[in-house]
């Protein structure tokens, strides 16, 4: 339940928004991890970590300009792959903030690394592989860039997320050997 609430207070955030930021820049989102966000070891469970994500993303791309574009054309964004590394728990009623920046992109997915921090320190570190759908299909890149106005030059992705994109494609290559 308290998601639906977390999700009412983004569309009131995106709806008071009057600022945008460049499409590589970062973005943050600050959260509580409330007592119903925690499990049994009293620490934010693992799937919870996902759906702030999600929130999170949703905020990036409000606030790098695109969420009103892509609502209009129905296009609708879809995860391929997550990865990611806990490093430190965050304890209920604990604040901390999620940062979201795009750094880069290939023929057909676009690449997302998120960050949670406290005052504490980093938490979790997670890259999410993703794509946009529409009637059609999948949205090419080219086409999704053109309409975020981006006119700058593709940035080169960071090493953990090329080692993780051929750790993707052999998962892909064993699959086909053993079926």
């Amino acid at each position: 339940m308290n998601l639906y609430f977390r999700l009412l207070l983004l569309f009131w955030k995106i709806k008071k928004n009057k600022t945008y930021e460049g499409m590589l820049d970062p973005t943050t989102i600050d959260f509580r991890a409330l007592p119903s966000d925690c499990d049994i070891n009293l620490h934010l469970t693992n799937s919870r970590y996902l759906a702030m994500m999600d929130i999170a993303r949703t905020w990036m791309t409000e606030r790098i300009g695109l969420l009103g574009k892509i609502l209009k054309k129905k296009w609708f964004p879809i995860v391929n792959a997550t990865a990611i590394t806990y490093i430190r728990d965050i304890k209920p009623l604990q604040k901390f903030s999620v940062t979201t920046q795009v750094v880069g992109w290939d023929h057909k997915y676009f690449y997302i690394e998120q960050k949670f921090h406290s005052p504490s320190g980093l938490h979790a570190i997670a890259y999410v592989r993703g794509v946009f759908r529409g009637k059609k299909g999948v949205v090419a890149v080219e086409d999704l860039l053109a309409l975020a106005e981006f006119d700058g030059e593709m940035p080169t992705l960071p090493d953990e997320v090329i080692h993780w994109k051929e750790m993707l494609e052999q998962k892909k290559i064993n699959n086909k050997k053993a079926t």
